[in-house]
């Protein structure tokens, strides 16, 4: 980890909270440092190895159609689960390309079609754009599994930082809206709370690549006033109900601001009865899972992730069709 945070300072990026968001989305990222790494130690930048990765438009119903990215895995046959995946960059930054590691190590681990989603990002997208964006992108998929390839029965929805919370309120509001309900959540190193003042926040305010000045410039440039973060799709474990959601994976970085958010997210979600586990990789900081290139931590995170949503998966029984009802011959 010290040494991929090496490369990335040599690629000199530039305090995010003293640009404009559209300097900010040209600074170099993790991902790139990751790359950096690999070309200066003569390895193979390539990808992790998927059948297909295709990019398709998904209509919404305002803001015109959102950027989406299909992972089909290798040795695909037959309708198989979906995940449906929502990357970080603080609602501001970041895209399809930045995240493209972590999509391609969750088709990879659990064998399922991936539909990574771009959202409308503040500032010219406020909240909850990007929140109603997640949730509108959740109702496509489910309705158009088949044209994914995707089995009906077994969907799951993944965030990673800022897509964690995108997630989780899928999450919810497929519970309060009667969508089809995720048969489990993903939910890496979440921005759960309002709260920056937490002791991992303190711990950790200065931590590379994310920190506190950064997510204040985040929150700044996606909410419209101080009042957004009352709203419960903001703070979530303060204020959302969290009860009868489906099992939730919660993974979290040592090195990270958010470190407390995760630990609060999953108090508040045992408190509610929903069913949940966390886990604190040590040694590693924020946006090190999409970095298993470099980082056998990351690896191992994204196979506790791919486990648990298979386990998932296969708990589903296969739907059984009713059998036909005997017609009575007229004589």
């Amino acid at each position: 980890m010290e040494a991929l945070l090496r490369t990335f300072a040599s690629l000199h990026p530039l305090p995010i909270e003293t640009l404009t968001p559209a300097d900010a989305r040209k600074q170099p990222s993790l991902a790139d440092a990751v790359k950096a790494q690999l070309r200066n130690a003569g390895r193979p930048v390539e990808p992790r190895p998927v059948a297909r990765a295709m990019d398709v438009a998904i209509p919404m119903p305002v803001g015109g159609p959102l950027l989406a990215r299909i992972y089909t895995p290798v040795g695909a046959a037959g309708p198989l689960p979906l995940i449906v995946y929502f990357h970080g960059g603080g609602w501001v930054i970041a895209d399809l390309d930045t995240y493209d590691s972590s999509a391609r190590a969750l088709a990879a681990e659990t064998g399922a079609v991936v539909l990574s989603v771009h959202y409308r990002q503040g500032p010219e997208f406020r909240f909850p754009s990007a929140h109603d964006d997640a949730i509108n992108a959740w109702r496509w998929a489910t309705a158009n599994r088949s044209a994914l390839g995707a089995d009906p029965y077994r969907a799951a929805v993944v965030g990673e930082s800022a897509g964690a919370s995108l997630a989780l309120n899928v999450g919810i509001a497929a519970r309060d809206l009667r969508l089809p309900l995720p048969v489990a959540m993903g939910i890496i190193y979440p921005v759960a709370g309002t709260d920056t003042e937490t002791p991992s926040y303190d711990r950790y305010a200065g931590a590379k690549p994310l920190n506190r000045p950064m997510i204040n410039w985040f929150v700044r440039n996606y909410t419209n006033s101080p009042r957004d973060l009352e709203d419960p799709r903001l703070a979530l474990y303060e204020r959302a109900n969290l009860a009868g959601l489906p099992p939730a994976l919660i993974i979290n970085a040592q090195i990270d601001p958010l470190q407390d958010d995760g630990a609060r997210l999953e108090v508040a979600m045992r408190r509610q009865g929903t069913l949940v586990r966390r886990t604190v990789y040590p040694g590693v900081t924020h946006e090190f899972f999409g970095a298993d290139a470099v980082l056998t931590k990351a690896r191992a995170a994204q196979q506790e992730m791919g486990g648990f949503l298979r386990a998932a998966f296969a708990a589903m029984p296969a739907p059984v069709e009713a059998p036909a009802m005997p017609t009575r011959r007229r004589r």
